[in-house]
């Protein structure tokens, strides 16, 4: 099959935009806590309200796709996500903000739904995984640079320069200019959305399923462990982004704002370097064996991150970035490789596992609160870990990954 470069083109810049707005929430937790006069555990709520957004669009989004298609989708998306951004910079009290983040939330589960399968489409079924790494790696990318653009805008406000941007958002709350650029990021991937032509839908009309069909999906043994495994995933990556800027003043003295920040891009950057070793691995060995092997490394990180020095943890957190970087792309394809019809509606499934996301957060913060151990809370994370192992064990796909046999190789060219 021939790959449609501008379309994946189009849709690794949409995973980059849906991750500039996702893993905001890390570097700003402690300005949440500061500006809002919340506690750890309260402020997890705001990742509740983002990713609890996922339980309740995706699976709609994925009938939705399956009637209009893709671009249309995509372009309601981009639509309602500009809408809740402006709304948080206009009206940001804490509810308001809760609806807000909802609204966003809802358009990153619709956009995550209609991106995947089409990913899947026009890069072809055998390079779906590598494609799929190719996304997370503009997505580890949007994740490294949101927090850097963050510091850079908050130390201008504490500076006391006055930027365009930071002239329509609260002086306490410098923070908010984040999403007045992401309305602007929107806008424009509306208008690209619109330009870029497309098929009406992904799938085949044979592949149409219909609620009934969908909500049996909840009934297929393989799809429910792969939602898990989505979940797992993301509440792993999401609970230990939005605890690191406050694990690193609680346990060592680092200034949230700046150095917290700073990791925490780490944390992502990391994320996109394991993606490019990702790609090559994905090309020599089974995605089975590289989930397996990169779940080990990252729970030996996360274990040093914790209870390390100070030097330790500034390392180990972002090391933890890197050997996750592999993880959703393996297990989003592994998953859409293991069923033969309805890849849409089964993206829809899927993507409501990131539901995680909202519980990760406030399940940490309610621990440390109850325990005041944040190490203790972090802890639970290990769970997950365990579970996403289990993932290279019992997966069968219908489809493998590409793979080239290099000691085949060197044997043939011996010869």
């Amino acid at each position: 099959m021939k790959i449609n470069y501008l379309l994946v083109t189009l849709l690794l810049f949409t995973f980059f935009t849906i991750s500039f707005i996702t893993n905001l929430l890390a570097p700003l937790f402690p300005a949440l806590i500061e500006s809002y006069d919340i506690g750890l555990a309260l402020a997890g709520f705001f990742a509740f309200a983002f990713f609890i957004a996922y339980g309740v669009m995706s699976i709609p989004a994925g009938l939705l796709v399956q009637q209009f298609g893709e671009k249309k989708i995509m372009q309601l998306a981009f639509l309602l996500a500009l809408i809740g951004s402006v709304i948080f910079v206009t009206m940001p009290t804490f509810f308001v903000a809760m609806l807000a983040l909802f609204l966003i939330g809802c358009a990153m589960a619709m956009l995550q739904v209609a991106i995947n399968p089409l990913l899947r489409a026009s890069g072809g079924a055998h390079n779906f995984a590598v494609l799929s790494v190719a996304a997370q790696l503009m997505f580890g990318l949007a994740a490294s640079i949101s927090p850097l653009v963050y510091s850079h805008i908050a130390g201008s406000a504490n500076r006391g320069e006055k930027s365009w941007l930071l002239q329509w958002v609260p002086e306490n709350m410098s923070w908010l200019s984040m999403y007045l650029i992401f309305a602007l990021v929107c806008a424009v991937m509306l208008v690209a959305v619109s330009l870029v032509p497309m098929a009406k839908k992904a799938d085949d009309n044979s592949e149409t399923l219909h609620l009934k069909d969908s909500l049996a999906l909840l009934k297929d043994r393989t799809v429910i462990k792969f939602f898990f495994a989505i979940a797992a995933y993301v509440a792993i990556e999401q609970g230990v982004a939005n605890s690191i800027s406050v694990f690193l003043e609680r346990y060592h003295q680092i200034d949230p704002q700046t150095q917290g920040a700073q990791v925490v891009s780490h944390f992502w950057l990391a994320l996109t370097l394991g993606c490019l070793l990702g790609i090559v691995l994905l090309k020599l060995f089974n995605a089975k064996r590289v989930l397996q092997g990169f779940s080990v490394a990252a729970s030996a990180c996360f274990i040093a991150a914790i209870f390390g020095s100070k030097e330790v943890a500034v390392m180990a957190f972002p090391a933890v970035g890197f050997f996750l970087s592999i993880m959703w792309s393996v297990i989003f394809s592994l998953a859409l490789n293991s069923v033969s019809y309805g890849h849409g509606a089964v993206s829809g499934v899927l993507c409501t596992g990131i539901i995680g996301g909202a519980l990760a957060s406030p399940t940490i913060g309610l621990i440390s609160d109850l325990t005041n151990s944040l190490q203790l809370a972090l802890l639970i994370v290990l769970i997950p870990l365990v579970y996403l192992f289990s993932v290279g064990i019992w997966a069968k796909p219908l489809v493998n990954n590409h793979t080239i046999n290099i000691f085949k190789r060197n044997a043939q060219t011996s010869i």
